[in-house]
């Protein structure tokens, strides 16, 4: 039953933000240092375990990752026009809306709609978002910044790493790959957990400008996906990834940006969090059309 499967598919995820959300309202949690961790540590380890634990061919993947840098790209260029309309600066508006959340929702989404097997491509999504985000991303808030300490991070360098290692058929002992994958597994579950912490947080003073991108990201997202579906040799499960990629809401990390350059950090909180409540709408509306377009998922 059609109902039945996008419940269990997203009822581990919601619960857990819930818990987060509920737990961020009670006690007011400081998660800076988790998500240092998270960020530096969990998510590396994830990266590498997923793309060197799993056997891939990663010339496979290549469309997706075009198609995924495509939508993150060509979603700021369609949605310029609207800056002017809704009288905001694009810095404020443009870069949620580009950048969106494939890590704390992306990743368990993909994982529980499609098993463990769509992990390669997960990462690869996840990899394409956050390496435009933070080299475009960056350069779009302040065009000063040092974009090559982009390529430093334990994230990218983890990244690299694994995807090196996947192209010359290398893979480390099992003795020392084990606890890398025990350090990933940690990410998904305390991604999600953070992010409910960080609606607790909620600021909804400029909720209406949150709103019109709370919608208009999903939106752009979706009509760029079925683009690329339409111009890119796709295979079934990768074009029902690519949909639910196009329909995930705007990261978290807009704000810690926006905080760091002092751009609007305000509306670009109401931006995030008004999108990411959305999602109880928005995820299983797109899920509803995966699972009955693509059964094979």
């Amino acid at each position: 039953m059609l109902a039945l499967r996008i419940v269990e598919i997203i009822f581990p995820i919601f619960s857990i933000v819930g818990l987060g959300l509920l737990v961020g309202w009670r006690f007011k949690f400081d998660m800076s240092v988790a998500n240092t961790l998270n960020i530096d540590i969990f998510a590396p380890a994830l990266m590498f375990s997923v793309i060197v634990g799993h056997s891939f061919e990663l010339g496979d993947y290549t469309m997706l990752v075009l198609a995924a840098a495509g939508i993150v790209i060509f979603s700021g260029v369609i949605s310029y026009p609207i800056c002017k309309i809704v009288n905001i600066h694009p810095k404020t508006l443009l870069p949620p809306i580009m950048f969106t959340n494939s890590g704390n929702m992306g990743l368990p989404l993909f994982a529980l709609a499609f098993g463990q097997s769509a992990l390669p491509a997960a990462a690869l999504l996840f990899m394409v978002e956050t390496g435009i985000h933070f080299l475009l991303g960056t350069y779009l808030l302040n065009r000063q910044a040092k974009i090559r300490s982009v390529f430093i991070t334990p994230l990218m360098l983890c990244t690299l790493a694994a995807l090196a290692a996947n192209l010359i058929g290398w893979s480390p002992p099992k003795p020392v790959l084990l606890p890398i994958e025990m350090l990933g597994q940690i990410c998904i579950p305390l991604m999600l957990f953070s992010l409910g912490v960080r609606l607790a947080d909620a600021d909804l003073s400029e909720w209406r400008i949150g709103l019109i991108a709370a919608v208009l990201t999903p939106l752009s997202g979706l009509l760029l996906a079925f683009l690329s579906i339409a111009v890119f040799d796709l295979n079934p499960q990768q074009e029902a990834m690519l949909i639910l990629f196009g329909a995930l809401p705007p990261a978290v990390l807009n704000f810690i940006f926006a905080e760091r350059y002092n751009q609007e950090p305000t509306k670009v909180a109401s931006i995030v969090i008004i999108g990411n409540a959305l999602t109880i709408i928005s995820i299983p509306l797109a899920l509803a059309y995966v699972l009955s377009r693509y059964p094979l998922t």
